[in-house]
């Protein structure tokens, strides 16, 4: 498969030669698609549409409507059909789908039909509001020192909405990063929202950005995404695969927890090298699950989290992938309702898979390729 681009081809040839050659190179050879949303294509393109549940995505499409059809006039539409659907079967969601959206193939990167889909759930940690000696480390609430900076201040060179920083000495600074928040000198101290009994815990509660808090009276509160430190997201287990400590074919939420719990005193060093930190809120609406950056409760396996500079939130999507460790094919219809510091580029999905046993061991363990294709209103 050719997967360089025309134009680097062609700015290669002799002048005499480029506009023969440019037709050549065009019309018999082909060039790379361009990345992104490309032209519309016929249904039967969705490998395995004729068999999804389409039931059930009535209720993730429902949770989102009063989002979208505030700013755009064409979802108004949408939704009102349909809520008229609430009893309706899979063939007439099916046909409603068909009749509102036109699916197109989403294209990845250097001429890719395929990306990276992992997943995400929702922990469940230890707390307590008042720190001991077993409720040590703290989850903190967005601290009143963190500023949203112009593009001009974007000193970490972020995406421009993740800019983030602080005040110091009359000027814009870098907030602080994760090794100076978890310091010594421990910079947030007064901010804590709550104290939880692991410190490895807290971490992959900052990767998953919400999650569940089991208190000593065995009440259950929830914690949401209040705001991001504004550095960039780096995974630790690139750094893990560097040290071979884990073969990169091994590498998972798993085996991180394992090797961080196993290496207490190397663990701090290794988790620093993310200088991302996550501030968290209470949220009341515990059995409504999560709410993504689309601000609604995200629908386990039919939520996902993209990139959306490419794609817009709220947006339906097929995904075409496979769960990790299985042959069988995993197809099906998700909603763009969130987004992640690690989720870049057009072919690039993080799926939700929930709350419990089993969603953990997918969101640790899915890193399979799949492709997209991006259903848009008519």
């Amino acid at each position: 498969m050719l997967i360089v681009s025309c134009k680097s081809i062609i700015g290669k040839l002799h002048p005499p030669l480029k506009l023969l050659l440019s037709v050549i190179i065009l019309f018999l050879i082909g060039c790379a698609a361009k990345p992104g949303i490309s032209n519309a294509v016929s249904w039967d393109k969705l490998k395995g549409w004729q068999s999804e549940k389409h039931s059930q995505l009535l209720m993730p499409l429902l949770a989102q409507c009063p989002k979208l059809e505030k700013k755009q006039p064409r979802w108004r539409s949408i939704c009102n059909g349909a809520r008229q659907l609430e009893n309706a079967s899979d063939l007439q969601l099916k046909n409603f789908f068909e009749e509102q959206f036109t699916p197109h193939k989403i294209n990845g990167l250097k001429g890719s039909t395929t990306g990276m889909i992992t997943g995400y759930y929702q922990p469940l940690l230890q707390g307590s509001y008042t720190q001991s000696e077993r409720f040590y480390y703290p989850l903190y609430k967005k601290p009143s020192s963190l500023l949203k900076v112009s593009p001009s201040k974007n000193l970490l060179k972020v995406k421009d909405n993740r800019a983030r920083g602080r005040e110091y000495l009359g000027e814009i600074v870098a907030y602080y990063s994760r090794a100076e928040i978890d310091g010594p000198t421990l910079p947030l101290k007064g901010n804590e929202l709550l104290w939880v009994d692991s410190s490895d815990d807290a971490f992959f509660l900052h990767i998953q950005g919400s999650g569940l808090v089991q208190l000593e009276d065995a009440s259950i509160v929830a914690v949401g995404y209040a705001e991001q430190n504004g550095h960039p997201y780096r995974a630790i287990g690139r750094d893990l695969v560097a040290l071979g400590v884990i073969s990169k074919q091994d590498i998972s939420l798993q085996t991180i927890k394992k090797w961080l719990g196993d290496n207490p005193r190397q663990a701090q060093v290794i988790k620093n090298k993310n200088p991302s930190y996550i501030f968290f809120t209470l949220r009341q609406d515990i059995e409504q699950g999560p709410r993504g950056s689309l601000n609604v409760p995200l629908t386990p396996e039919r939520s996902v989290a993209v990139d959306r500079s490419i794609i817009p939130l709220g947006s339906p999507l097929w995904l075409d992938t496979q769960l990790p460790q299985s042959n069988q094919a995993y197809r099906r219809l998700v909603f763009s309702q969130d987004t992640g510091g690690a989720i870049n580029g057009p072919v690039r999905a993080d799926i939700f898979f929930g709350r419990g046993e089993r969603a953990e061991a997918l969101a640790g363990e899915m890193k399979q390729q799949g492709t997209i294709f991006i259903l848009l209103p008519k």
